[in-house]
C-alpha cells in the first residue's frame, strides 16, 4: 500500500468511527469491575490511557479516580472529539488531551501507576508495545492491556485464515502472558470481554454509522472489510476475542 494510498484509507476508517463512543469493542461496567479490583494503586494514581480514542475509557478512569488522565491517540479527530466529550462530561480539569505516538512517549521513567491500553497495542504489536511502555510504569505500577487473543485451540480454519492476514502477530492468552513475562510484567489476572460488548457498544453502533457514512470507494472498500470482520466475529466469537491482562510491573 502506497503511503497515499494508506493515508486515504486511514482518514476513510477515521470517518466510520467519528463521532461513535467507542473506536473498538468494550463496556464502562466491566472496565469499571477491574478498577474496582486494582486495590494496590495509590489513592490518586498517575494515569495513562495510550491508545485512547475519543476517550470511552479515559473518562471513565478520570471519574473513578478523580485523578488527572493523560489521554494519547493518534488522531487529531478523536483527540478533538475526547475534548468536547471531556467538557460535556465535567471532566475537563482531569484529561489531558495528548495528539502523539504512543510509541515514542518522551515521558520521565516511572511516572506512571496505571497505564491502561484498550485495543491499542495491536498497532505495535502485544509484546513490542509492553516492552516499550514498561519504563514508564513505576515500582509496582499496573497495566490494563486488552489485546486479541485466541480462547481456544481448536479454531476453525476461517478464522485463522482471517486473522494470520489481518493480525499475524495474535497469540493464545498463554502466549501473550509468556509474552507479558519476557517483558518485565508479572500477570494478576486475565478477563475476557464478554462477546455481547462486541455487538451492544461497538459492532451495533458501528453498523448504524456504515448507513449514515457518504460512500466513497475508499469507505466502500472499508465497510466491505468491517463487514468481512463482524461476520468472522458472528460465527467464531467463542474462539476469539479481547483479553484483558491486568499486569504488574515486575
Amino acid at each position: 500500500m502506497s503511503t497515499d494510498t494508506e493515508a486515504e484509507y486511514i482518514a476513510a476508517l477515521t470517518n466510520l468511527h467519528r463521532g461513535l463512543d467507542r473506536q473498538g469493542p468494550g463496556d464502562a461496567d466491566f472496565a469499571r469491575n477491574i478498577m474496582g479490583n486494582l486495590s494496590t494503586l495509590p489513592r490518586k494514581p498517575r494515569i495513562a490511557d495510550l491508545g485512547c480514542g475519543s476517550g470511552a475509557s479515559a473518562l471513565l478512569l478520570a471519574q473513578h479516580y478523580q485523578s488527572p488522565v493523560r489521554a494519547v491517540d493518534a488522531s487529531a479527530v478523536f483527540i478533538e472529539e475526547l475534548k468536547v466529550r471531556a467538557r460535556q462530561a465535567g471532566l475537563e480539569h482531569l484529561i489531558i488531551p495528548i495528539h502523539g505516538n504512543m510509541a515514542k512517549l518522551d515521558w520521565s521513567a516511572a511516572s506512571v501507576d496505571l497505564l491502561w491500553s484498550e485495543g491499542a497495542a495491536y498497532n505495535l504489536g502485544f509484546e513490542q508495545a509492553l516492552t516499550a511502555w514498561r519504563p514508564l510504569l513505576a515500582t509496582n505500577g499496573i497495566a490494563v492491556i486488552s489485546e486479541m487473543s485466541w480462547f481456544r485451540d481448536n479454531v476453525p480454519e476461517a478464522a485463522v485464515s482471517y486473522w494470520q492476514s489481518a493480525y499475524p502477530k495474535m497469540g493464545t492468552e498463554a502466549e501473550n502472558i509468556a509474552r507479558a513475562h519476557r517483558s518485565g510484567f508479572s500477570v494478576l489476572s486475565t478477563h475476557q470481554l464478554p462477546s455481547q460488548a462486541w455487538w451492544v457498544n461497538y459492532y451495533g453502533p458501528l453498523c448504524d454509522r456504515m448507513q449514515q457514512i457518504e460512500p466513497t470507494p475508499v469507505v466502500e472498500a472499508v465497510i466491505r472489510e468491517t463487514q468481512e470482520e463482524i461476520q468472522l466475529f458472528d460465527q467464531f466469537s467463542d474462539f476469539y476475542g479481547y483479553t484483558f491482562y491486568i499486569l504488574q510491573a515486575a
